[in-house]
């Protein structure tokens, strides 16, 4: 029997990358999606060597609208058995002094690629009656985050229309699945210019690793959402029973960096 696919979005580094090492050590072939050509060719012959894992590298730019299409035209009609739709980032700042193409940006990654993948993939999926969709999103998504709002915006927006989308899908054989990891020991700080704010100290970084498990162990049982970790379970669910006002607020308090640029003491 040939193995299954699965198509992974940002498995350059962090959880898309050891994502990719789960998938292949788990028997899937897998197509590798990012914008670094040699990363994707390293983490494809690792792979290989490790576990004979057939790897398509695409290197795209998801920023660009024109990018899911074209990674689609990539794949020549071979069906998908997994989409996992993990590439994402974050830019901090307030909102009235962080760069505009940065922020739009932003929500065409973490969102409407997304979007764009799972409508692509999906309608295949259904007349097959198999399929796996992981959408990564964040505890982030739990509230809104000043300093950081179009990650945190995007995030629940991508819990919103995976929790949605496994519902629309029950009884068809496809699921669907929303994996919300807390603070993760990943590369996302540094990047978003978040480094030591109070978030990551009040939680704790967990081991990517540690997040890819359990995402692929969710998206194989038909779980509609995965939080990693007691710790960050707690935290996302105790904001349903506070004043949205005072969620924002320690939101803020936590998510602050004094003395960087684009936050206020």
């Amino acid at each position: 029997m040939a193995r299954p696919l699965a198509l992974i979005t940002g498995p350059s580094s962090g959880i898309g990358e050891e994502l990719a090492r789960v998938f292949a050590r788990e028997g899937w072939d897998l197509v590798l999606v990012a914008r670094s050509a040699d990363r994707l060719s390293a983490l494809a012959a690792e792979l290989k060597a490790a576990h004979g894992t057939e790897s398509l590298v695409i290197p795209a730019d998801l920023a660009d609208p024109a990018a899911p299409p074209a990674v689609w035209r990539a794949l020549g009609g071979r069906p998908l058995d997994a989409l996992v739709n993990n590439a994402g980032y974050g830019v901090g700042g307030a909102i009235a002094e962080t760069p505009t193409d940065a922020e739009i940006r932003l929500f065409q990654v973490n969102v409407m690629a997304l979007v764009h993948l799972v409508k692509l993939a999906l309608p295949g999926m259904v007349a097959r009656r198999t399929g796996r969709i992981l959408n990564v999103a964040s505890t982030a998504a739990f509230q809104p985050g000043p300093f950081l709002a179009g990650y945190y915006a995007t995030k629940a927006c991508v819990l919103s229309y995976t929790e949605a989308l496994a519902e629309e899908l029950r009884g068809t054989g496809v699921t669907a699945t929303c994996l919300c990891p807390g603070p993760t020991r990943t590369d996302f700080y540094r990047r978003a210019g978040t480094e030591g704010v109070g978030y990551t100290k009040a939680f704790g970084l967990m081991p990517a690793r540690d997040v890819a498990e359990a995402g692929y162990r969710g998206m194989m049982a038909g779980e509609p959402l995965v939080i990693p970790g007691l710790l960050n379970r707690l935290g996302a669910f105790s904001v349903r029973f506070l004043p949205r006002r005072l969620v924002v607020r320690i939101t803020r308090r936590l998510q602050e960096k004094r003395g960087a640029a684009g936050t206020r003491p």
